[in-house]
């Protein structure tokens, strides 16, 4: 089959299965299968495809037409430029996590100009997953101490992987623990994390791909989306050093609940995505 003709037929399928942007996620699937980019598509719209390559890629679109999210297809997604490892043991990383990149390192440059000396950065992200959050923090600030947790070991395994890949190994030290547990009292500057917050009451309103097929652990908090969160807030203040933050992503669901679970500390804010989503809360150790 000529190459154009398997790409309109894979969007016609993906369309017919209510498949979110088609045509992006059969180009996509293509190109993994040709192991190719977007212009070679565009380019060779008449590259007869060989046997086995257009059974590879309608493997991939019947995966697709079923759900399964075509990062764990391909078994990559772009975070802050960098390139991941993901599987169905990991959340997919996305856009609107960024967020709390930017937030870090807005308050670094902030807190660097009222600091007459600059000590060595020590952050934990906390539920790493991927390692996303980490890895990417890691590589905007090369000499701070990154430390990891999660309770998965498959999630830690692909978190390590992805450091290696990217030679960050040694700047990140990875812990198999539940959340905080184990480093209270270590004085880090920053505790940083993307934890589940979904309540298990908006189960409806989650993607239908998101609840059957990524980790149910890294989405639902519980009933509320708050009871995480909740562990998480003290255990921070307790690893933390004095005036040190805390920023977690969040929704617009649970945002007054975080705001009153922060009452106490100082400089409590939360912001906005690009959505306009309440999306990051900060707040730093009294």
């Amino acid at each position: 089959m000529l190459l154009k003709d398997a790409l309109t037929s894979a969007i016609h399928r993906l369309t017919d299965s209510k498949v979110g942007s088609p045509r992006m996620n059969a180009e996509v699937l293509l190109m993994f299968t040709l192991d190719t980019d977007r212009a070679f598509l565009y380019a060779h719209p008449e590259r007869e495809l060989a046997t086995a390559e257009y059974a590879r890629y309608e493997q991939a679109i019947t995966q697709r037409a079923s759900g399964v999210p075509s990062q764990y297809i391909t078994g990559h997604q772009e975070f802050w430029g960098m390139d991941f490892i993901v599987s169905p043991a990991v959340l997919i990383p996305r856009p609107e996590t960024e967020h709390l990149i930017e937030t870090v390192l807005e308050i670094r440059t902030s807190d660097r100009g009222r600091q007459t000396s600059d000590p060595v950065l020590r952050i934990v992200d906390v539920g790493t997953g991927s390692g996303c959050i980490a890895l990417a923090l890691a590589k905007e600030l090369p000499s701070a101490e990154i430390h990891a947790t999660d309770i998965s070991p498959d999630a830690l395994e692909i978190a390590e992987a992805n450091a290696a890949r990217h030679q960050l190994e040694r700047q990140i030290t990875f812990h198999d623990t539940d959340l905080l547990q184990g480093l209270e009292g270590q004085g880090f500057d920053f505790v940083v994390s993307n934890p589940p917050y979904v309540g298990e009451a908006e189960e409806d309103q989650v993607q239908l791909e998101v609840r059957k097929f990524e980790p149910r652990n890294a989405v639902f908090a519980g009933p509320t989306g708050l009871e995480v969160i909740e562990r998480l807030i003290p255990q921070a203040e307790a690893t933390l050093k004095p005036q040190g933050w805390l920023v977690m992503e969040i929704s617009g669901t649970i945002a007054q609940g975080v705001e009153r679970l922060l009452a106490g500390w100082k400089d409590v804010r939360i912001t906005n995505d690009l959505q306009g989503i309440p999306r990051v809360a900060r707040a730093r150790k009294a």
